[in-house]
């Protein structure tokens, strides 16, 4: 399915992992008095296949042709691209529009100004080695198995942004 409608596949699957992320980081987080937040789940899955699952397939192809040697160096670069360019785009989405949605358009700017240094670090810690394994070893095809590596490192933030 991958082949025929990549960007369907793609979708589906970020929103799946979107889902199972968030519910994980709600059972870790949540006080065993509150119940889970559906809308907040239904957030994510939309996120996740509406803006990253397609954005992914876009923005692989894009490094790829930019960038179509696998060897260590151009690896190198695809990461150090996806650290500086797609990555806080893409953080900055992600919080604008779940603030928006949950109509906290000022908190917004106080989490950003409270963990700006998480939105940049946190990702740097976990991504460059799967991003280093599936620019070398993968083709773009496969790409949409690193959704998991981008899905998963928004929710501690996430929930970090609730307190602020």
């Amino acid at each position: 399915m991958v082949k025929s409608r990549p960007i369907l596949t793609k979708s589906i699957t970020t929103s799946v992992i979107y889902v199972a992320a968030d519910l994980s980081s709600q059972t870790i987080t949540l006080p065993a008095s509150e119940s889970y937040d559906l809308m907040r789940t239904l957030r994510m899955a939309g996120y996740g296949i509406i803006i990253l699952g397609p954005s992914l397939h876009f923005w692989f192809n894009f490094v790829s042709k930019v960038l179509p040697k696998k060897d260590l160096i151009s690896t190198f670069k695809k990461i150090l691209m996806g650290q500086t360019l797609y990555g806080p785009v893409m953080n900055v989405v992600f919080f604008s529009l779940n603030a928006f949605l949950q109509g906290k358009d000022k908190s917004l700017f106080v989490a950003f100004s409270i963990y700006w240094v998480l939105f940049i670090l946190l990702p740097i810690k976990i991504h460059w080695l799967f991003m280093l394994l599936i620019f070398f070893f993968m083709t773009n095809q496969e790409h949409f198995s690193s959704n998991i590596v981008n899905d998963t490192d928004h929710m501690p933030i996430y929930d970090l942004q609730k307190t602020a």
